[in-house]
């Protein structure tokens, strides 16, 4: 499909420049980018359900268990 987007000059000039470096079409890279913005808001939307979900419930996770996933992904408190 094709559409038509008004963006600032600096952003249009460094995407021409980057779409040189990789060899690969404006429409590729603007794709590409979309793409990845719109995955990281789905997942944002489906961590934000799944905290709220937990956040009405008592957990019934060991409190070491908890403390270790944090670790493990680098969390903040924030989510819990």
């Amino acid at each position: 499909m094709k559409t038509a987007v008004s963006i600032p000059d600096e952003i249009y000039s460094t995407a021409e420049e980057l779409c040189r470096r990789l060899s690969i079409p404006r429409s590729r890279l603007y794709a590409l980018a979309l793409e990845e913005y719109l995955e990281r808001h789905i997942d944002a939307d489906i961590t934000a359900i799944l905290n709220k979900l937990y956040a009405d419930t008592e957990s019934q996770i060991d409190s070491a268990l908890i403390e270790a996933q944090k670790r493990a992904i680098g969390s903040d408190d924030s989510a819990w």
